[in-house]
């Protein structure tokens, strides 16, 4: 019979920890452990791109290649795996970094039991992952940039079709679509992007989206 749980990998240099995290996952009953890595590079090792992980479970401090680098490695690399950050530090740095990385969601070491099976069963069934702590980390952040964000605009003026093309980014629509909206050139979309990352001092479609609803080009 084909095993269909979802399957967890876990990285993380402190073995006893990580056997005792394998052990409780196991101990769910919804879960299967594929295996266990010390570090990003243990992992990559073996990854079997035959039989992937739905979650990997990834500490951040680890050597040779940190959890950082190896979220931002599947990230590029193997998108559909969703990446559970696993730490001891809950300052907001390590948090956003985690997620600009490419993490679903980030969890602290000394969490109970249950938040962790709600965690897990939250990351696969909605992809995604956000505690009281995440949510209340991201909003400082958030409030923290203001005074840049407000900087930002001083120095900037958009035009019109920058304005109109701001407001079509913060829709479902894609660039293409957007381009056949304004009729324009997908080329000549590429470019308003790429001059409003470099404007606004953003580097994705998510920071134009936050630029517009901060400066209420949009509302919500």
């Amino acid at each position: 019979m084909i095993n269909t749980k979802p399957s967890v990998v876990l990285v993380d240099d402190h073995i006893l920890l990580r056997n005792g995290l394998a052990n409780l996952i196991r101990s769910f009953g919804d879960y299967t452990v594929l295996f266990e890595a010390n570090n990003g590079k243990n992992f990559m090792q073996q990854l079997d791109a035959e039989n992937l992980p739905d979650i990997i479970l990834l500490d951040i401090n680890m050597p040779e290649m940190d959890g950082y680098e190896t979220a931002f490695w599947l990230k590029e690399n193997h998108p559909e795996i969703k990446v559970l950050a696993l730490s001891m530090y809950d300052n907001d740095n390590a948090i956003i970094k985690m997620l600009k990385n490419g993490a679903r969601g980030y969890i602290l070491k000394d969490i109970e039991p249950n938040e962790l099976k709600a965690a897990l069963d939250s990351v696969f069934q909605k992809g995604y992952y956000y505690s009281e702590m995440i949510t209340g980390k991201l909003i400082h952040s958030i409030n923290t940039s203001d005074s840049n964000q407000q900087k930002i605009k001083n120095s900037v003026t958009l035009n019109d079709r920058e304005i109109a093309f701001l407001k079509l980014v913060c829709t479902e629509m894609t660039y293409k679509e957007i381009a056949d909206s304004m009729f324009l050139s997908p080329r000549t979309i590429d470019g308003y992007r790429d001059n409003l990352f470099e404007k606004l001092q953003v580097k994705t479609r998510v920071g134009l989206v936050m630029y517009a609803i901060r400066n209420t080009i949009v509302n919500l």
